[in-house]
C-alpha cells in the first residue's frame, strides 16, 4: 500500500504518540509498504532512528504561529517562509520551548480544526501541493484529532480515505480556556466526520471519544499500542540478581503532576519510613523540559527534607539502549497518572523488560493489565493504596517475578509492533476498499 503518516513533533521534548508512529512506519516499510511520514510543526525527538527524516516539515511551528498572531505574515515572501521552515531552525526552537499548553494555544487550535477555514490555510495548500508530486496514497493516517481540520481537503485533492488514531486528546482540549473549550469541542464534532475510520489504542479511550464527539462504533477500531522489542530480549537471571542488590522502584514519564510523578515520590517516602524495605531505592527516567523544572525543584526540596534524595535519581532523556537497561534494573514500576490516559506506552515498555506494574484502577491501566497480567491495580491518586502495592510486591519477591514473567509474555504476543502494524493495516485495507465503492 502507499500509506501517508502525518505526525506532530513535539521538539526537544520526547511524545510517546511520536515514538508509536515511528515504529508503526518502521515496521510497515519492513513489511514492503510504502509510508510517507510527515512531520509538522517540529521535528520529532525519538530513541530510534527518525523515519520521517527525509520528509520536509510542514505546519511548521514558527509560521503556523506567526501565522495565527500578524496578519502581515499572512503575506510572507515564500523564501521567508521557507527560512521559517528548515530543520535546523525548528529543531533549534524545540529547544527553547516549554511544553505546549492546552490554555496558551486555544485560538490557535480552533483554527487548524478549522482547516481550509483557518488561518493556516496556506500551510495546507503547500502540504497537499507536495503530496501531488508524490504516488497518490491509499490511504492518509493523521496521528491524533486535533489534525482532523486537515481531513475534508486532504480527501478532495488527493482521492484516498482519511483514518485517525485517536491518542488522549480530551486532556488536552479539556485543557483549553473555558472561552475555546467548547468550540473545539464542538468542531471536532463537525469536522471528524470527514474522517473515514478511527483507531483508538484502548477500549476505554474509544467509548470516551465516541460518547464525547458522537462517533458511531462502525467507525472506531481498537488497535493496542506497540513497541519494537529489539533490545528487550532476556539477558541473564534477572530474579537471582535482584535478590543480591538494592530493590528499586521505577518511573518513567514526563516528568510533570499530571504523570503524577508528585504522588509516586509520596508513595517512595511512605514505603521507606515503614521501616519494611530499608534498602528501597527510587529511579525517576523521562522527559524533563522548561516547563517541568519547577514541579522537580519542588520534589528534589521535598526528598532532601524527608532525608531520601541521597536514595533517589532523576534520569531525564534517556536514549533508547540506556531505557532499556534502565527498565531491565528496577524490581518494580509506576507511573500513577490522575487523568484519563488513553493507553500508555510505557506500562508496555516495563514489562517488556519483565518488570511487575502498579497501576491506578481508572482509564486504560485495568485494561491493559488484564490483557498483560504482569501487575497490579490501585486506587487512584490514593498515595497509601500505591504505597501498599508496591510494598506487598518488594515483600514477595516470587509473586513479582511471576508478574513480571507474565507481562513479559503477553507483550511479545500481544502488544509488539508486528502486531500493531498489522492490526492497523487491517483497518487501511477496509477503509481503502469502502473508499473504492
Amino acid at each position: 500500500m502507499q500509506i501517508v503518516q502525518i505526525t506532530p513533533g513535539a521538539g526537544a521534548m520526547y511524545c510517546g504518540n511520536c515514538f508509536r508512529d515511528n515504529a508503526l512506519v518502521c515496521e510497515l516499510r519492513r513489511l514492503g509498504h510504502d509510508v510517507t511520514m510527515i512531520p509538522l510543526y517540529l521535528p520529532l525527538t525519538l530513541d530510534e532512528a527518525d523515519e520521517s527524516a527525509a520528509t520536509p516539515i510542514f505546519f511548521g511551528g514558527i509560521s503556523v504561529y506567526l501565522e495565527q498572531k500578524s496578519n502581515l505574515f499572512q503575506r510572507a515572501p515564500q523564501w521567508l517562509r521557507r527560512l521559517l521552515a528548515s530543520r535546523k531552525l525548528l529543531a533549534w526552537a524545540g529547544t527553547r520551548a516549554a511544553k505546549t499548553r492546552a490554555s496558551e494555544v486555544g485560538d490557535m487550535m480552533l483554527s487548524m480544526l478549522r482547516g481550509e477555514e483557518g488561518r493556516q490555510v496556506r500551510e495546507l495548500d503547500e502540504l497537499i501541493a507536495w503530496l501531488k508530486t508524490q504516488p497518490r496514497p491509499d490511504v492518509i493516517c493523521l496521528s491524533n484529532a486535533l489534525l482532523v481540520g486537515l481531513a475534508r481537503e486532504l480527501k478532495s485533492e488527493l482521492r484516498a480515505p482519511v483514518i485517525c488514531t485517536l491518542q488522549g486528546e480530551d486532556a488536552f482540549l479539556d485543557g483549553l480556556p473555558e472561552s475555546h473549550r467548547d468550540a473545539a469541542w464542538q468542531l471536532l464534532r463537525e469536522r471528524a466526520a470527514d474522517v473515514d475510520m478511527f483507531i483508538t489504542p484502548s477500549r476505554y479511550f474509544g467509548d470516551v471519544m465516541m460518547r464525547r464527539i458522537g462517533l458511531p462504533p462502525g467507525k472506531v477500531s481498537v488497535v493496542h499500542n506497540g513497541i519494537s522489542l529489539d533490545g528487550y530480549e532476556v539477558r541473564g537471571q534477572r530474579p537471582e540478581v535482584r535478590k543480591q542488590n538494592a530493590p528499586v522502584l521505577g518511573y518513567l514519564a514526563r516528568m510533570s503532576k499530571d504523570k503524577g510523578l508528585d504522588t509516586v515520590i509520596e508513595a517512595f517516602i511512605a514505603v521507606k519510613q515503614r521501616g519494611n524495605v530499608p534498602r528501597l531505592k527510587l529511579q525517576i527516567a523521562g522527559s524533563c523540559g522548561p516547563g517541568d523544572e519547577p514541579l522537580v525543584k519542588s520534589l528534589r526540596k521535598r526528598l532532601a527534607e524527608s532525608g531520601y534524595i541521597g536514595e533517589v535519581a532523576f534520569l531525564p532523556n534517556l536514549t533508547r539502549a540506556e531505557k532499556i537497561d534502565f527498565l531491565r534494573g528496577l524490581t518494580v514500576f509506576s507511573v500513577p497518572a490522575l487523568y484519563g490516559e488513553a493507553f500508555g506506552l510505557y506500562v508496555i515498555e516495563a514489562q517488556a523488560a519483565g518488570v511487575p506494574v502498579v497501576q491506578p484502577r481508572h482509564a486504560a491501566f485495568p485494561e491493559i493489565l488484564e490483557a498483560t497480567g504482569g501487575g497490579v491495580l490501585c486506587e487512584p491518586g490514593d498515595i497509601k493504596s500505591l504505597a501498599d502495592k508496591i510494598e506487598e510486591l518488594l515483600l514477595n519477591p516470587t509473586q513479582a517475578a511471576a508478574l513480571g514473567e507474565r507481562g513479559r509474555a503477553a507483550v511479545a504476543e500481544k502488544f509488539s509492533v508486528e502486531a500493531m502494524a498489522g492490526a492497523t493495516l487491517r483497518v487501511f485495507e477496509i477503509a481503502n476498499r469502502k473508499s473504492q465503492i
